[in-house]
């Protein structure tokens, strides 16, 4: 019996199925008998409490339906048509448990370019410098943590970073010696904002999320996700894994990109909460996000973090991410990035946490859901085979370019 099938539980299932309120878009594979033109193919979705309702007469793409200024009453008005019942189509999303023919939920993003926040939290300060100070050696982790603990506590975690009280506390502590590198980031004025993963590579619920063979400490980072349409405006949140190797990005900040954009490293889902007069900005920062891992060898972690701690506001990293400098017509997704790093004895006092194959990954909040995945090397993750030219025939192939 491997690893994964022991951890997939009935209770596991059951705790993917929660739905929250609001208005939740998504996509699906359609299989050939649930698609109109007989074709079969990723699909936007409404996830309709109990059912799932296909929305491509709304647009061939979840970019071209965000993008609607008259979504929510669209939505509001219309019937569309059920494809699924929402807990068999999350039942099915499960990577080992998917039959042929059934239809089941993919990562919420189609032509949105995937972009990340970094060290947007006092406690991912203190992980990031610790990562640079060791060179990415966790043996040297549970020192330098000792170390650095006592200077990073100085720092108030209602600090807001680009503020002359952020500035002022980031020349006294270059003035002390300290690492500056991420301090720069975490306190100054401008934020870390990268692209995370290629349009169309993220992985949904229920995948596989992919860490390198050759890193020796990796970590799961559970953040919010938020998403904006091509002129900018924010339109929803979603839930992320931006899976991160601190072993390599710790050897040098030049090894980002080698470090977070991998084979399956990048999950989002199950859905996207659109913003609306029952869902605000303000009402999903006052919430937590909570991060649970099991593992095959019995190790279990639990955090929950508040996102009133970031140090940057969302609209600012929002802003930071796009405008007169950056624009992305098929707009994007922006992980705001994580506050709760897995620090716990796994394999040794100072070495802390790792990820291990078959590890369960969830990342949840009571407004957005649940999102779960399990762990595997990314040479071991099914093909990313369905880009931008596939996703386009596929869809013309259907009759679905061209609609209004």
């Amino acid at each position: 019996m491997t690893g994964f099938e022991r951890l997939d539980t009935p209770r596991r299932l059951r705790d993917m199925t929660d739905v929250p309120d609001g208005t939740l878009i998504g996509r699906a594979h359609l299989p050939q008998s649930r698609d109109p033109a007989g074709v079969g193919g990723p699909t936007p979705v409404l996830v309709d409490r109990d059912v799932v309702r296909d929305l491509s007469p709304l647009g061939p793409t979840v970019a071209a339906i965000i993008a609607r200024p008259d979504l929510l009453a669209r939505l509001a008005d219309e019937a569309f048509p059920v494809v699924a019942l929402t807990h068999e189509a999350i039942a099915e999303s499960h990577h080992s448990l998917r039959r042929e023919g059934h239809v089941h939920l993919l990562a919420p993003l189609d032509l949105q370019v995937i972009k990340a926040s970094g060290v947007t939290f006092v406690r991912s300060l203190l992980e990031r410098m610790i990562e640079a100070e060791t060179s990415g050696d966790p043996r040297h982790a549970g020192d330098v943590r000792r170390r650095l603990g006592h200077l990073i506590g100085t720092i108030g975690p209602s600090i807001r970073a680009g503020t002359p009280e952020a500035l002022a506390l980031l020349a006294r502590l270059r003035e002390h010696g300290a690492p500056s590198t991420y301090l720069e980031v975490g306190l100054g004025t401008h934020a870390e904002i990268f692209t995370k993963a290629p349009v169309l590579s993220s992985v949904g619920t229920g995948e596989l999320v992919g860490v390198r063979a050759d890193s020796q400490w990796s970590n799961p980072e559970p953040e919010v996700v938020l998403v904006i349409d091509g002129s900018g405006s924010v339109r929803g949140a979603t839930l992320g894994n931006d899976v991160n190797l601190r072993d390599l990005e710790g050897r040098s900040p030049l090894l980002l990109g080698v470090a977070k954009d991998n084979n399956a490293s990048c999950a989002i889902g199950p859905w996207i909460r659109l913003f609306d007069d029952g869902f605000t900005m303000a009402a999903l920062m006052a919430t937590d996000v909570t991060l649970q891992i099991w593992g095959r060898d019995g190790f279990a972690f639990r955090g929950t973090d508040p996102l009133a701690e970031m140090s940057r506001e969302p609209q600012a990293l929002v802003d930071q991410a796009s405008g007169a400098n950056h624009r992305y017509p098929d707009g994007f997704a922006l992980f705001l990035g994580t506050m709760s790093i897995p620090t716990g004895t796994r394999r040794s006092t100072d070495e802390g946490f790792t990820h291990a194959v078959a590890d369960e990954v969830r990342v949840s909040n009571p407004l957005l859901g649940s999102l779960t995945n399990w762990v595997e090397t990314c040479d071991r993750t099914p093909a990313w085979q369905l880009g931008i030219g596939a996703l386009m025939a596929n869809l013309a192939s259907r009759g679905l370019l061209g609609r209004d």
